[in-house]
């Protein structure tokens, strides 16, 4: 059990003073927000039969950010005491770089308590030992599928928040939320032959979401076996159908991040590529984000800067006609705020972060999407991959060819490579199914782990580069970036 330096009475204390504080030092800054946070929450690894992680935690700090003449100043602490040190502190360093205008777009003053509603039980609930027990249960299935299973690891987590933001703008919020996830991996091995099956699941709903996945854990086993037989793909230019969870994947992680627009109003060039009103895909593609959407991992009321919760078309009928923004890159760029700026936690200031992001669903029949295809390759789920800028690379956690119209046999070590952009536009079908993906986990600017939503119908697109080496995801399950 590792507790902070500081009590909730304290925490209680602080916020009672925020509102003295902001009208003390507001005119000495273009922009003031103070956030307090309150977290408590459980980490369970285990590797094998060994337990390598087992703690509860509780920690209490906040940030201060100032903005003067277009420069920041940022401050965290877990020492409440030290508040109007840090205040200060933040203040000087944004006179210190401000050198501009500081331009941050309008946003409502708010003043509202919210808490993101549960549907069953609270993981506050269950003793550390019930948690423990879940994972070995876990762990016995992943070691029992095959005596070729080398290594297996089970991981828990969760986390209860409490947010409390004050600004110059007049705004007090306070919003609550509660984040559940397991990850589970198991290594097969035959000889000089190793194969990973890894599976994700997540929750901001209940506990149960958590129990019985005994026969996704075993899945994600056999998956491992399975490939150790296999052949491996031949590499070559498919045409290729995916599933949602790939789908999430690929406009999280390809298209997503060029749509925050801190990457656009910094780099001149991507700006001119990511140019609203150019067209990118098919008349039929629509791609959304958003945190108002209910009950999902990136859902919320407000973001960290107290902004609301929207929905934002960034693609419609194949076109760009949005991004994703925090109030300075929306003032920058002379454009609606979209409440995109979000911080792991009070160590880090909020940026422009993803929540919730997906692919509408299409008119295709599933079924539909493999007509035609004489050699092709489907894939499904994901096992790691990276991108740089506007290339990607993923690794399909399974994956079968296509011939003839029909899925054949299965193969592995199928890797998926290509350029947002002309796969975007070499989508030639979208399937009329749909698929939420919880198990998102999204790495950026140091701050890995933030829970986001993927969803999405299943795709086909033609001309996509298949074979070489399977990426590695990172330790923590985000994609490398």
């Amino acid at each position: 059990m590792s507790l902070s330096l500081i009590d909730s009475q304290s925490l209680v204390d602080a916020q009672n003073l925020l509102p003295d504080l902001i009208a003390r030092y507001r005119s000495q800054v273009d922009y003031l927000a103070i956030r307090l946070e309150e977290a408590e929450g459980t980490d369970i690894l285990l590797r094998g039969n060994k337990v390598e992680t087992l703690s509860e935690g509780i920690s209490i700090g906040g940030q201060v950010r100032a903005c003067y003449r277009g420069g920041w100043g940022f401050a965290s602490f877990n020492r409440l005491s030290s508040l109007k040190d840090r205040i200060e502190e933040a203040i000087a360093a944004a006179r210190l770089v401000g050198d501009e205008e500081t331009l941050l777009a309008p946003v409502p003053t708010i003043q509202d308590i919210r808490q993101l509603p549960l549907q069953g039980t609270d993981p506050r609930q269950i003793s550390l030992l019930q948690k423990k027990s879940l994972c070995n249960h876990y762990g016995e299935i992943l070691r029992s599928v095959d005596s070729c299973i080398a290594t297996t690891s089970v991981r828990y987590s969760d986390s209860a928040q409490r947010m409390i933001l004050a600004t110059s703008d007049g705004s007090f919020i306070e919003q609550s939320w509660i984040d559940l996830e397991m990850r589970f991996a198991a290594t097969a091995r035959n000889g000089e032959t190793v194969q990973t099956g890894r599976e994700t699941t997540g929750s901001r709903k209940a506990y149960e979401d958590l129990v019985n996945l005994d026969d996704q854990v075993k899945h994600t086993a056999q998956r491992a076996v399975d490939a150790l037989t296999m052949p491996p793909v031949k590499g070559n230019t498919y045409t290729i159908v995916i599933d949602p969870i790939l789908t999430g994947l690929f406009v999280h992680e390809a298209f997503g991040h060029l749509s925050e627009a801190d990457m656009t109003y910094e780099n001149p060039d991507l700006l001119e590529v990511m140019t609203l009103g150019r067209r990118f895909g098919p008349s039929e593609l629509q791609i959304f984000d958003g945190a108002a959407p209910e009950g999902h991992r990136g859902s919320y009321y407000y973001d960290d800067e107290g902004v609301p919760a929207s929905t934002t078309q960034l693609i419609q009928d194949g076109v760009l006609v949005g991004r994703l923004h925090s109030r300075e890159t929306a003032g920058k760029l002379d454009e609606a705020p979209t409440g995109n700026a979000r911080c792991l936690s009070y160590h880090y200031p909020p940026i422009v972060r993803m929540t919730n992001t997906w692919i509408e669903r299409g008119k295709t029949p599933v079924a539909d999407l493999f007509e035609g295809i004489q050699e092709g390759v489907y894939a499904r789920n994901w096992n790691g991959g990276m991108t740089n800028g506007e290339m990607f690379t993923f690794a399909a956690g399974e994956a079968w060819m296509i011939r003839d119209g029909k899925i054949a046999e299965p193969v592995r070590d199928v890797n998926l490579s290509g350029n947002v952009f002309t796969t975007l536009a070499d989508i030639e079908a979208i399937g009329d199914d749909f698929f939420w993906d919880e198990s998102g986990g999204c790495g950026k600017g140091g701050q890995s782990g933030l829970p986001v939503g993927c969803g999405g119908p299943s795709l086909r697109i033609r001309n996509v580069i298949v074979g070489g080496e399977v990426p590695e995801d990172s330790d923590d399950g985000t994609i490398k970036c």
